[in-house]
């Protein structure tokens, strides 16, 4: 493969520890090399393959000094190997590429000090594109895991064990790799989680998805649990089970909207209101953050109780009125008023006057666009500003120069 020339706007924000304390700026810029590499991939998917190679090795080195504690980089950094990895894995280059891309990529695991990079060993298997390099890396490694697991001391830890683990099941060295982890002293997740896919891949259904529902209250990842016990039943045809039994925990995404699309999508002959509805029960007390994937489904009347049932952005409903003001009057003047409702009972973050009055001038108009009568309007107003909620003063304020008609 010819060397690439092109210029990658994100290497110079890449550098070791260019990254302050904050984790704001990072993930912005993380987002921002995902998006620059995939526009690439569209024209020229090697030299975006290359790119990409090029930004995992980076990653870890310039988040040395930024807060994680919240998990909100790991989090960005996994989804960016999700994103990545396809584009590496599917770009038409020689055995001799590949292989310096996964010496690369192996090398920033290795001196991974943070392992942010450690997760791109679950996708070995993919990247290695071909059971000739599946296997190539499983033999380099297969000792070292060997002796790793064997160390009485219970030091026995050793960062290429995951990319051992996918280099069998990718070379379809099935018998092998479940013997292997019979062998493991902790048994980890993503260790049984190698387990479960030889097994399926053997035809072992029942017995795969005992051993991953084995794995439950062990202290591992419940949602990761979920989603292989998920994966399993769907590939049985029993889509019922699956839906009842791991859909909610299976598909959390970083937003209830999110979420929601995301179990619709995998259940399409499940109704939305249904999928709905299950995820409300599952979260008694939050039906408000339901009120976005409700609109979204254009299931408006649904949308409008979830909202009035539990706290509401002010300023998502505030966006939902003007947005449906012409389309749907009704259900943008119940928004905005719902709005004015928790921003009195103080909800909302850093809710200005400016924002009430955003709220207020919303619930005229879409009460003009559906001709309905704006006494009805400034009468439900002027209720909860003379109210004994906890900041009716502040809407009182805020509308205090406003003519209530």
């Amino acid at each position: 493969m010819t060397k690439s020339t092109h210029t990658w706007q994100f290497a110079s924000r890449f550098r070791r520890n260019a990254s302050g304390w904050r984790s704001d700026l990072p993930i912005k810029r993380i987002k921002e090399a995902v998006a620059e590499i995939r526009k690439v991939a569209r024209t020229e998917p090697i030299v975006a393959a290359e790119g990409a190679v090029k930004f995992l090795e980076k990653i870890s080195a310039s988040l040395g000094q930024v807060d994680s504690s919240s998990g909100a980089m790991t989090t960005a950094v996994n989804r960016a190997i999700e994103t990545l990895v396809p584009v590496i894995a599917k770009a038409e280059v020689d055995l001799r590429t590949r292989r310096k891309w996964l010496e690369r990529l192996w090398i920033a695991i290795d001196e991974d000090e943070i392992s942010y990079s450690e997760y791109i060993g679950d996708f070995w298997g993919d990247l290695c594109a071909s059971a000739e390099i599946a296997n190539e890396w499983a033999d380099r490694f297969l000792h070292i895991v060997h002796m790793a697991w064997n160390d009485r001391s219970g030091f026995g830890y050793f960062k290429g064990t995951i990319i051992v683990l996918a280099s069998l099941f990718a070379a379809g060295r099935h018998e092998e790799l479940l013997t292997l982890v019979a062998t493991a002293r902790a048994p980890l997740w993503n260790y049984r989680n190698g387990r479960s896919k030889a097994l399926v891949a053997q035809g072992k259904m029942e017995e795969a998805l005992r051993y991953a529902q084995d794995s439950e209250g062990r202290n591992m990842p419940s949602s990761r649990i979920a989603a292989t016990c998920e994966s399993i039943l769907l590939s049985m045809g029993r889509i019922d089970d699956a839906y009842e039994q791991y859909a909610l925990a299976a598909n959390i995404g970083q937003t209830n909207l999110a979420t929601f699309r995301a179990i619709a999508k995998r259940y399409p002959h499940k109704s939305d209101s249904d999928i709905l509805r299950d995820l409300v029960v599952r979260h008694p007390g939050s039906e408000g953050k339901w009120f976005a994937a409700a609109k979204d489904a254009e299931l408006f009347d649904m949308a409008v109780e979830l909202a009035a049932r539990s706290p509401t952005d002010p300023l998502t409903l505030t966006r939902a009125a003007r947005d449906f003001a012409t389309s749907r009057p009704t259900f943008a003047q119940n928004c905005a008023l719902i709005a004015l409702h928790w921003i009195a009972r103080g909800h909302g973050y850093e809710i200005t006057g400016a924002d009430v009055r955003a709220a207020y001038d919303a619930a005229g108009k879409a009460a003009e666009a559906g001709g309905a009568d704006q006494a009805v309007i400034a009468a439900k107003v002027t209720e909860l500003m003379h109210s004994t909620a906890s900041n009716a003063a502040f809407l009182r304020s805020a509308l205090s120069t406003t003519t209530l008609r």
